[in-house]
């Protein structure tokens, strides 16, 4: 395994990489950084951590759209997605939760 230097809303990160994985990894960090500086630039969130996590809630929901779950061979076939609108009312509830929740702790953790 070895490890790539990439740069992530203006941050280097060390990152592990798999051999022959180079190309998959950079697109993941492309997306990732991608994500995080759209949010950013919104102008409503600073913090890095929160930032992080409304970016990761995005990307997660995005692949959750294209129906990019993968499920074992031997499942049941998935059941059939929520209407598109249902799924955007019900992310859009859970970031506004989210986002009242760290703004009263003002920490993730």
């Amino acid at each position: 395994m070895k490890q790539l230097e990439v740069q992530i809303m203006g941050q280097s990160y060390l990152l592990g990489c798999p051999d022959g994985g180079d190309a998959r990894l950079l697109d993941a960090v492309e997306r990732v950084d991608t994500a995080m500086c759209k949010i950013r630039d919104g102008g409503k969130v600073r913090a890095r951590d929160r930032i992080a996590v409304l970016a990761a809630l995005n990307l997660a929901f995005d692949l959750a759209d294209q129906g990019a779950r993968p499920a074992p061979a031997s499942a049941a076939p998935a059941p059939a997605p929520s209407a598109p609108h249902e799924s955007s009312e019900k992310l859009g509830a859970l970031l506004a939760r989210l986002d009242d929740a760290l703004n009263r702790d003002d920490r993730l953790l």
